[in-house]
């Protein structure tokens, strides 16, 4: 598939897949004969993650270093799942505070008691 499909597929904008491409951190890339890149079912699963790892918020020193490693195949498997497993802690601490944060906001939208048409006004 060309860039613009593999972009609808992970939902990656064409300039950061040539972004991430450029940055190392996606497998090779064949090109046909015309010079544009072949995607495959593969590379729109490590964009796809990718995707993921940056709109939760990991930085790109850590996508990178988890791209390197992923790249050596079977080693540093434990480095990946230490570097996921610390994403997903941070996830959930920014989860938790989101929830009081929630709380909170709903305890002082409450003290301004029942909305009324006019005030929308």
């Amino acid at each position: 598939m060309k860039i613009t499909e593999a972009s609808k597929a992970c939902g990656l904008s064409v300039y950061t897949i040539r972004f991430y491409e450029r940055s190392g951190m996606l497998p090779e890339i064949d090109r046909g004969s015309d010079g544009h890149r072949r995607f495959t079912p593969r590379h729109v699963e490590w964009l796809t993650l990718l995707y993921w790892l940056r709109e939760t918020g990991m930085s790109l020193k850590q996508m990178r270093r988890f791209t390197t490693l992923a790249k050596e195949d079977g080693a540093g498997i434990a480095e990946r799942r230490q570097i996921l497993a610390g994403h997903a802690d941070t996830l959930k601490s920014k989860r938790a505070m989101l929830e009081k944060c929630e709380s909170v906001l709903a305890i002082k939208i409450a003290s301004y008691g029942p909305a009324h048409e006019e005030d929308a006004k």
